[in-house]
């Protein structure tokens, strides 16, 4: 087998969390009195992490300080409803559990908050992971390599068996920008199409 560490990413990948994200940004946006955005135009504005879900779902010219508001808004509800509705795809499990079995190892690398990254992972991925990295302080997110790399490091993973597995353009970036190969995850938040 060439590839003896598979990273995935979250958010569309591993898990449909894409309800609970919409549900947080409507109730977020709702709060401080914007209109809701549809589930399709979340789809859309994820990937990149919560501050630029926020960029994105609030009207154009809202101000820093107010979409600083929201962003803290969004990080209180959504720490409670990170999982109301999030469930892995079909054949995650199957795929974690036969990776484990061959002695890959296994990892997440989002750009969610690391909170959320981590509460997801211990709960739906008990045992199944070596490592996961959101979105925190001090680090490059996606499509930067530093969390890529530092997970590999964090590995002991070179790049001639690593690969990365993700559903956006952000996903294909970070890989291209590390130096490793990426599947492309048609079942995602952006489709088979794209």
């Amino acid at each position: 087998m060439r590839y003896k560490t598979l990273i995935f990413d979250l958010d569309g990948t591993l898990l449909d969390t894409l309800a609970d994200l919409a549900a947080a940004t409507n109730y977020t946006l709702e709060k401080n009195g914007f209109p809701t955005r549809t589930v399709d135009e979340v789809r859309m504005f994820v990937g990149n992490g919560i501050r630029k879900l926020i960029e994105r779902a609030v009207p154009a010219g809202t101000s820093a300080s107010v979409q600083e508001q929201v962003y803290a808004d969004f990080n209180v509800y959504y720490k409670e409803h990170c999982a109301d509705t999030t469930c892995a795809y079909p054949g995650v499990m199957e795929l974690l559990q036969e990776a484990r079995r061959l002695g890959c190892q296994t990892a997440i690398v989002s750009n969610k908050a690391d909170y959320g990254v981590q509460e997801l992972a211990k709960q739906y991925f008990p045992g199944l992971l070596d490592a996961a990295c959101g979105e925190q302080e001090g680090i490059a997110k996606k499509p930067a390599p530093d969390m890529l790399v530092a997970v590999m490091h964090k590995l002991g993973a070179d790049k001639d068996s690593t690969i990365y597995i993700g559903d956006s353009d952000t996903d294909l970036m970070t890989a291209a920008n590390t130096g490793i190969p990426c599947i492309g995850a048609c079942w995602g938040f952006r489709g088979r199409e794209f």
